[in-house]
């Protein structure tokens, strides 16, 4: 396997001076067990290694979002029909982590929803933290993110903060409605000051934006923001709405999926998918409230996957997987100029870059 697949679909607007630093923030506390998890990310995938336990576990805390993003799959028919909205049962998640606090560096409680919408999400962090997990993320729309609710985020533990900012002004506001650019900024903003009046560099926060709501204005984005977070990143725009002709799609040669020996995923009805990218739940390959992380992690449908990965194009034969964008084909065509810098700018091929598209 190529390292190229390993960390795709998500690219960093930095400088390396900004990378670095932020690399130091993230692994503060645990920076010889951080760098060997790094490590093992991507070493597992590259050799085919199966641990005892996956390097990270997913635990989607809510499967309901409170925004209809135009570019989003939860706003599609299918989505409606097939997936459960809900919230995780709080003793599933602590049946989780009871098992796996001393065996999977990293956690992330996030998936499809919005996961600050579960009542019982700073308890989550709490809970996961005290029993010994390093590193717990998420993701969000920072809708919720207010002082107050930051704080209590902040002194829970929470390690990684990822927001997904699309755009500055009235771009922002069309894709992330009803959200408004300026609140958002201003939570940003807080969340900085809050973070260096307590003398913290936890949580780290990263923002990202997909690539067409900042394609016209990306220095203005970078500079908009380079001065309260610790990492700007986009996205350039995945076919989450499944318009593409997959016949069109021009894959990588010789791919083969690194999750399956990454990390585990485990939806809020409990069901384990064998990928973050299977928003619909169509590979469950077990049930968290009937069986444990491990049995899942080594049982028969995971295991199935992982030989059939090794098929030359094996991938193919599975419905969700040709239009995954990890095994999507990437071009460097595009430029343009951030911190006086030449930036490269890497898109799938025969993807057409418009939000709703």
């Amino acid at each position: 396997m190529k390292n190229g697949f390993i960390n795709k679909g998500n690219y960093p607007m930095e400088t390396d001076i900004r990378i670095r630093k932020y690399v130091e923030n993230i692994s503060k506390g645990w920076e010889h067990e951080y760098n060997e998890y790094r490590s093992k990310w991507i070493e597992c995938p590259s050799k085919g290694i199966v641990l005892e336990y996956p390097l990270l576990v997913d635990i989607e805390l809510s499967s309901i979002c409170n925004l209809r993003c135009p570019m989003c799959y939860t706003i599609t028919e299918d989505f409606k029909k097939d997936v459960a909205k809900g919230l995780m049962d709080y003793d599933l998640f602590r049946k989780i982590i009871d098992e796996i606090h001393e065996k999977v560096p990293a956690i992330r409680l996030s998936l499809r929803g919005e996961p600050t919408l579960h009542d019982k999400f700073v308890d989550c962090i709490k809970y996961a933290k005290d029993a010994g997990v390093r590193e717990i993320s998420f993701l969000t729309n920072g809708s919720k993110l207010t002082e107050k609710y930051f704080k209590e985020i902040m002194f829970a533990g929470a390690d990684w903060i990822t927001i997904s900012i699309d755009g500055l002004g009235e771009i922002y506001e069309q894709i992330r409605r009803p959200l408004k650019f300026l609140d958002t900024l201003n939570r940003v903003k807080a969340i900085k000051r809050i973070k260096d009046a307590n003398n913290f560099v936890k949580p780290v926060i990263k923002i990202q934006s997909i690539w067409p709501a900042i394609r016209n204005n990306p220095e203005e984005y970078y500079n908009t923001f380079v001065n309260y977070v610790d990492l700007i990143a986009y996205n350039p725009l995945i076919d989450y709405l499944e318009n593409d002709n997959v016949d069109d799609i021009i894959y990588e040669k010789h791919f083969s999926c690194p999750q399956l020996y990454q990390r585990l995923v485990i939806g809020s009805d409990g069901y384990a998918l064998a990928c973050s990218n299977d928003e619909k739940g169509l590979m469950k390959v077990g049930n968290a409230n009937d069986v444990s992380i491990s049995d899942i992690w080594h049982g028969d449908k995971i295991n199935k996957l992982r030989e059939q990965y090794k098929c030359s194009n094996g991938f193919k034969g599975i419905s969700i997987c040709k239009r995954c964008y990890l095994p999507r084909a990437t071009e460097n065509k595009e430029r343009c100029l951030i911190h006086n810098d030449n930036f490269v700018v890497s898109n799938y091929i025969n993807r057409e870059q418009e939000y709703g598209k």
